[in-house]
């Protein structure tokens, strides 16, 4: 079915979209509080866990350049029932690893499947609405993203200590099944054949993506900084020469001309820094809770719902600061008062108090969330209509490598320390010196939002201040 033939879409479309990010939005949460069982039920030390993360996540920012062309090629229906078929299958053989190598594996299988899920459901609601029905129906999809990061690490805590962390991964199957009879009934099947694919392109990015992340993992897990210095230039190589033939091609993956939109460079390249301390703390906070702090699962996921639950309730705060102190002096300070947050964890131990933690967690999550919404918002703030498919393409690529490179640097730093003798019997030790070392780097990267003009963005706030009214 053509793109451009209107159709009546099911009032329960947006069910779909609402059942891929839930799942995806659970699994990335409701297995971090999960790692250190799944570690001593696999052989592993807590700290080596940070691959099962990293798997995933790379995974889904490697494959993401595809789902439209696939959608296009395949059909929107059938690459969302094939895409959940792969998600429900990984999900099952994470379930049954034996082992970390295997579990590694099934992660990879899982995100195969979730880098379509959410890009296509999003791509065919696109194509079924009306632009003025359109933000109502996203609107109503895009709430299990708020929710998902709430439950995800207190399921986790629960199924921890009352089942297995087998049940984590096997959770995924009935809401895929359920998913699947959906789809079937109610998805409209778009298509629109193209061989328009930047094929080299996709594989020299991908190429560059997976080898600087296996860099942080080749160091921590193996403990060879030759070799990881020799899959970091690779990976650079791979980048420069996407760069060259990204110039001499026209249907390029991410083309050259998005870099030359000031705001779009600065937001991007901004979004991946500043990201980096804030996405290492999902995997941290849990392994200080657990491994440090010998808090149970349960208490772990209860404090880190904090950040979640704050991450909903700032969002209404988000355009009135916007308004108020316009977005390069917001993005800064918020920026620097996010890194002085990151370091200020050092200071908890055992001993604080509960209340205390959550109440640092809240403000935390709050801060957060208004960062998010400013980067992405001035990120796309100036692009044209005909970037702004691969600008967000790229954007949302580019949030899943600061997740893989957050996550990987994080585990890399504790291991660190960890090695050392002066901190080996001290683990908290190890985790305070990691979470200075990442506030000061979120902290310094404040200065790259400083090269925003004081003026960037007002087109924006005005044109949706103007929609309100």
């Amino acid at each position: 079915m053509a793109a451009d033939n209107k159709i009546q879409p099911s009032p329960f479309l947006p069910i779909l979209l609402a059942i891929a990010i839930f799942m995806q939005q659970l699994d990335a949460t409701i297995l971090n509080t999960a790692l250190p069982a799944m570690a001593s039920d696999l052989g592993q030390s807590p700290l080596n866990m940070q691959s099962a993360i990293i798997a995933y996540a790379i995974t889904l920012a490697i494959m993401m350049p595809l789902s439209g062309f696939l959608a296009d090629k395949l059909g929107s229906r059938k690459l969302f029932m094939g895409s959940m078929v792969v998600f429900i299958i990984g999900s099952m053989l994470c379930a049954a690893s034996t082992n970390l190598g295997l579990l590694v594996i099934a992660r990879v299988i899982q995100g195969l499947g979730g880098a379509m899920l959410t890009p296509v459901a999003r791509l065919t609601m696109m194509q079924a609405y009306d632009r003025s029905k359109l933000v109502t129906v996203m609107n109503y999809a895009l709430m299990p993203a708020l929710i998902g990061p709430v439950l995800g690490p207190i399921i986790g805590g629960y199924l921890i200590v009352y089942t297995s962390w087998h049940w984590i991964f096997l959770l995924n199957v009935p809401i895929g099944l359920i998913g699947l009879v959906t789809t079937w009934r109610i998805m409209p099947d778009f298509s629109h054949p193209t061989d328009h694919f930047d094929g080299v392109g996709f594989f020299l990015f991908a190429a560059s993506a997976f080898c600087m992340t296996l860099t942080f993992e080749t160091i921590s897990q193996f403990n060879n900084i030759l070799f990881g210095v020799m899959i970091a230039a690779t990976g650079i190589g791979a980048l420069i020469a996407y760069l060259l033939h990204a110039r001499q091609n026209p249907h390029a993956l991410y083309p050259p001309h998005l870099i030359l939109v000031r705001t779009f460079r600065v937001g991007l390249a901004g979004n991946m820094v500043s990201r980096l301390g804030m996405s290492s703390l999902p995997l941290l906070l849990p392994l200080l809770f657990q491994v440090a702090f010998h808090y149970d699962a349960v208490t772990s996921g209860w404090l880190l719902m904090p950040l979640a639950l704050a991450s909903i309730a700032a969002k209404p705060f988000t355009k009135p600061l916007m308004n108020r102190f316009g977005y390069r002096n917001l993005l800064t300070f918020n920026t620097r008062l996010i890194g002085v947050l990151i370091m200020s964890l050092a200071l908890f131990n055992a001993q604080s108090p509960l209340w205390l933690i959550v109440v640092f967690l809240t403000i935390l999550g709050g801060c957060n969330s208004l960062q998010f919404t400013s980067m992405n918002t001035i990120t796309m703030a100036d692009l044209r209509a005909n970037q702004m498919s691969s600008g967000n393409s790229l954007i949302a690529v580019n949030q899943q490598l600061a997740l893989s490179f957050g996550i990987a640097i994080g585990a890399l730093l504790v291991q660190i320390f960890s090695r050392m003798n002066y901190f080996a019997h001290n683990i908290a030790t190890s985790f305070r010196l990691t979470f200075v070392i990442l506030g000061l780097f979120t902290f310094f990267s404040s200065w790259i939002f400083a090269r925003l003009h004081s003026t960037d963005g007002n087109n924006l706030l005005s044109r949706s201040n103007k929609a309100i009214k």
